[in-house]
């Protein structure tokens, strides 16, 4: 039967919740039948019997809108966001945190079922937060104008580029609450356009905050469309007479027509350009363009996992692909007879030997240069790793790094990934190439929203 047939916009029905889906909506089968049309609905949970409307129909599926709770999940919480759900931010506010990590748990297994062509991937239990609330050291508010033509900032709805204004978000501290309303302030003070991404005129682009756990310091990046800002010195004043927490106020440079967030380019308006924060003991220093995990306690916690998955014995050598800022290589580099780390980005890299100065570890090295030019570099030398660690993008490894990889034979492979649907992409080519998974586990490094860290441990078979 067609969808047109089976259901119309604008319907209403009747459905019990039974699952999510990889996005966080709940889905629902036509008359509750297993084999009936799949309705994906926003904002419900499982056990939920619910009355829906349908927005959307589709082939084989259809969207609805949840229009009554007629008998709640038992999962089911008050929701303590007044910007919940529209800002999109969030997906899973309105139920308990134990059953979003059940949900994120089986979104892991899924992928490594339905994806990874896994019969019974080796799952462990999830690594759940301490806390759903206020752990991201990172924010990104687009910069917009009302339709009265007054700036305002906040955070994207779902699937467009409509700005949601957000006074104040329960994820982050609330130090960026404060900085944003000050900035924004600013931004109608100072004269500076905002930036329209339709047009490409404007300079105000983003305001991108970082807060280190440990120190309290925090770093205001402006991305802007331009090399300089109207009144920078009054920016510097406003911010910093208000938040003496404020290490640093950097303009970013970004001149491109791209929905990348930064531009290649900084230049330092006020302090040193960076900050420091603590993880496993070590200390980091971090420009706005170095890679850092947004959740610094879960990190630690995931970086030991890691280790401990590693099985380092102290003879190693470790190669760390992805480096960032070094967080990872030096987090191990007193449990290995070498550290060698790989990125790309250049002011990363100085961060990373910076960052190994800082901490007097001189049994690391840091490369700036893709995968495939430093294989060929190591091979040169005549070293081959032990244990490489993986930490990509989201997009992931992709064929031709995994096959890098396993070219160089390591005994141990430990693959750190954000998007189980990649790191299941992966894992396929990685089966290939002798390298199977041996333990699976989920860490949750972003409550209340639909992502889920993995950490995977692979060790090479014999062909």
């Amino acid at each position: 039967m067609s969808v047109t047939k089976a259901v119309q916009k604008n319907d209403q029905i009747d459905i019990t919740i039974t699952g999510y889906t990889s996005e966080g909506s709940g889905i629902g089968r036509l008359n509750d039948r297993p084999d009936g049309l799949a309705i994906f609905v926003p904002g419900a949970a499982v056990g939920d019997r619910l009355r829906v409307r349908i927005v959307k129909p589709a082939s084989h599926y259809a969207f609805g809108r949840l229009e009554e709770i007629l008998s709640p999940s038992p999962d089911r919480i008050p929701v303590d966001c007044p910007h919940y759900p529209p800002c999109g931010g969030c997906v899973f506010r309105h139920i308990d945190y134990s059953a979003e990590c059940q949900a994120k748990w089986e979104k892991v297994r899924d992928c490594m079922t339905r994806i990874g062509g896994l019969s019974d991937p080796p799952m462990q239990p999830i690594l759940p937060a301490p806390t759903p609330l206020r752990y991201r050291n990172k924010a990104e508010f687009p910069i917009g104008l009302d339709r009265s033509g007054k700036p305002v900032l906040g955070f994207y709805a779902p699937r467009s580029h409509r700005i949601i204004p957000c006074e104040s978000c329960l994820l982050q501290p609330d130090v960026f609450d404060r900085i944003a309303t000050r900035f924004l302030s600013w931004v109608e003070e100072s004269g500076n356009p905002v930036y329209d991404e339709t047009t490409h005129r404007g300079v105000l682009r983003h305001l991108y905050l970082r807060y280190a756990g440990s120190t309290g310091q925090v770093m205001v990046c402006v991305v802007a469309n331009a090399g300089r800002l109207c009144d920078e010195a009054g920016l510097c004043r406003a911010l910093t007479e208000q938040e003496p927490s404020i290490q640093s106020i950097v303009l970013n440079i970004n001149r491109e027509q791209t929905n990348v967030i930064l531009g290649p380019e900084c230049r330092t308006l006020y302090g040193t350009g960076e900050l420091t924060d603590t993880l496993c003991g070590l200390t980091f220093s971090l420009s706005p363009l170095a890679f850092y995990q947004v959740n610094r306690e879960q990190t630690e916690r995931l970086y030991q996992k890691a280790a401990e998955l590693a099985a380092l014995t102290g003879e190693e050598t470790l190669l760390d692909l992805y480096c960032g800022a070094g967080t990872i290589g030096l987090s191990m580099a007193n449990r290995v007879r070498q550290v060698i780390g790989v990125e790309i980005v250049p002011q990363a890299v100085e961060n990373a030997r910076q960052n190994a100065a800082r901490n007097g570890i001189q049994n690391a090295e840091f490369l700036c240069m893709d995968a495939p030019k430093a294989a060929a570099l190591l091979q040169k030398r005549g070293l081959s790793p032990d244990v490489i660690i993986l930490d990509p993008p989201r997009k992931g490894c992709g064929e031709t790094l995994c096959r890098t990889a396993a070219e160089m034979a390591p005994q141990r492979l430990v693959y750190i990934s954000c998007d189980p649907a990649t790191l299941a992409r992966d894992l396929a080519v990685f089966a290939q190439l002798s390298y199977h998974p041996v333990s699976i586990t989920p860490v949750d490094l972003f409550p209340r929203t639909r992502h889920v860290e993995t950490i995977c441990f692979l060790s090479r078979k014999a062909q």
